[in-house]
């Protein structure tokens, strides 16, 4: 149940939500829905532009996408392997590497981090590096195979595999 207060705005009776009581409050409100508006906008532009110069969705990108999975599958085998670990200084040399590739071939930094941040796109990755892990005799809970795995990867000095030392 609402009632006019004395300006003429509506007030809320026991908790029902109501209208501001003062008709200016809206104002705030529509303030911040321009200021959303623009962000999306802001976020939204870059994509066109690199649609419009032909560029692929990044998810389509072989280079970043391989790139991506081979990194998921090194953290995959330091993860389960105790005796192999991780290259990490070498690895983030590699992530920022793979972001100037990006950068480079005309995708913008919001497009990167939006890809990144992208649930879809960071399943199918991790997707696509089990699927590999699996082909190729790595089995949960049996770390030794994730173990081989790796070290077959390190000999063949494959991507994955110059991600990975031996502890």
């Amino acid at each position: 149940m609402t009632h006019r207060g004395h300006q003429g705005g509506m007030t809320a009776a026991r908790g029902a939500s109501a209208r501001p009581a003062c008709p200016a409050a809206g104002i705030g409100q529509q303030t911040a829905l321009k200021r959303l508006i623009a962000a999306a906008l802001i976020a939204v532009l870059p994509l066109a532009a690199s649609a419009a110069a032909g560029l692929p969705p990044l998810a389509q990108e072989r280079y970043i996408n391989d790139r991506l999975i081979a990194a998921r599958i090194a953290d995959r085998i330091r993860k389960e392997c105790p005796t192999l670990g991780a290259r990490m200084i070498y690895a983030f040399q590699q992530a920022r590497a793979l972001e100037r590739y990006a950068l480079d071939k005309g995708y913008s930094k919001a497009e990167v981090e939006a890809f990144l941040d992208s649930k879809p796109d960071r399943q199918r990755i991790y997707a696509t590096a089990e699927d590999y892990l699996a082909r190729n005799g790595a089995t949960p809970g049996d770390p030794e195979s994730y173990c081989r795995v790796g070290r077959a990867e390190m000999e063949r000095r494959s991507v994955a595999g110059s991600l990975l030392v031996a502890k």
